[in-house]
């Protein structure tokens, strides 16, 4: 059975959502003075892209008072994994395994890094051994 997914965000979203997993529930005009620094944006396109989002159901909106607040609806975390459930599937046929080989040619992962990926894999190890 497939599970229920939000659709995915464009990257125009994806920057607003990742204002507000920093700054959490903020009013339009916190997100266009964020989202301004980085690059030239219009009050009226934050505007326009959290009404898009709130339709979308990407964010949710709290209209108790005259200034709307708006909430991303997932986590950053759970973006991240719906993203990437989407792209094993697109893009390496459901293999996470290409997925990280790719990932790891792509880019040089650091000691840090490696040292996370091996507890990930040594955590998902004992689970199965568990089971069996």
């Amino acid at each position: 059975m497939s599970r229920p997914t939000t659709p995915r965000p464009t990257d125009a979203e994806l920057a607003i959502l990742r204002v507000l997993w920093d700054r959490g529930a903020s009013t339009v005009r916190q997100v266009h003075e964020v989202l301004s620094r980085t690059r030239p944006a219009a009050y009226t396109t934050a505007l326009k892209l959290l009404q898009i989002m709130t339709e979308k159901g990407l964010v949710r909106r709290d209209e108790t008072d005259r200034t709307h607040i708006y909430h991303a609806r997932l986590s950053e975390e759970q973006t991240q994994r719906q993203l990437v459930r989407d792209l094993v599937d697109r893009a390496f046929g459901g293999s996470a395994s290409k997925l990280v080989l790719q990932a790891l040619a792509t880019r040089r992962a650091t000691a840090e890094e490696l040292g996370e990926i091996r507890k990930l894999i040594e955590g998902r190890r004992e689970v199965r051994d568990e089971r069996d």
